[in-house]
């Protein structure tokens, strides 16, 4: 798979998002090198990989925040639905593909309604009552409308820091995405908040295609659907969750694994 150019023929009817050929730089200097991998439709991709590998670089180029950051560039193709998303508008691309942080980034002067609601503003300006449905909706779509429907008008930042995670995957939701991107979205958070966030993903996979970044391999075995191992910028191996953890084809995905390295 690892530097082989995909043409359109290539490209499967089940794959939401494609990455072709994909270079990244800071600088001179590539992050992730001749990537290609293809992430199915309403399933749960995993990348992992030691420190360092590239792993929060691919996430950032699949919603074009990559080039946001001083001195950076890409070569290569991100297609999603066969359209390539470096000749769209990111601003329009970003609404089709959400991002999910790995630190919980609510806006702090906002309450727990105008945070969800936000997203809607920065689309135009829908009636109230089509706001107060996309805000409920998102808020129960995280799993956390049961928790703050009596505080609505509370600051976001009276949350716990679980909760803030979920109201940030709201937010992410209420914009209407067809793939959310969770970068390390549970290393911030406690067991039990760890727990909801994985049940929700696990939800959420029925409507979004998900891809998350983890350092937490036990963490990617329990909510993926397929895993993709990277190391030192490139694309080792890519596959069902199952294979890659229990039967891995190269060597080095399998010293990963079993924690000789990483």
């Amino acid at each position: 798979m690892e530097g082989s150019k995909l043409t359109v023929e290539q490209l499967t009817t089940s794959s939401k998002l494609t990455v072709d050929r994909l270079t990244a730089y800071y600088g001179e200097k590539p992050a992730i090198s001749d990537i290609s991998l293809q992430f199915p439709d309403r399933q749960v991709t995993a990348i992992i990989g030691p420190s360092g590998c590239g792993k929060s670089t691919l996430i950032r180029c699949l919603n074009r925040l990559h080039e946001t950051a001083y001195r950076t560039r890409v070569e290569g193709r991100v297609l999603l639905d066969n359209e390539d998303i470096y000749a769209l508008d990111p601003v329009r691309v970003r609404r089709r593909i959400g991002m999910v942080f790995q630190k919980p980034n609510p806006f702090v002067t906002m309450s727990i309604y105008d945070n969800v609601s936000a997203a809607l503003r920065f689309n135009g300006r829908p009636s109230r009552d089509e706001t107060d449905r996309t805000v409920v909706r998102s808020l129960e779509q995280a799993a956390l409308w049961e928790e703050v429907k009596d505080r609505i008008d509370a600051p976001a930042v009276s949350l716990s820091g679980g909760q803030q995670q979920r109201l940030c995957i709201a937010r992410a939701l209420a914009a209407d995405p067809e793939v959310l991107l969770m970068d390390e979205p549970c290393s911030a958070l406690d067991p039990i908040a760890t727990a909801k966030i994985e049940e929700l993903i696990g939800r959420l996979k029925h409507d979004y295609t998900v891809i998350i970044v983890t350092h937490n391999m036990q963490q990617a075995a329990r909510v993926a659907d397929y895993t993709a191992f990277l190391y030192l910028g490139k694309l080792i191996e890519f596959g069902p969750t199952e294979q890659v953890f229990e039967r891995p084809t190269e060597k080095l995905t399998e010293s990963y694994i079993t924690g000789r390295f990483g």
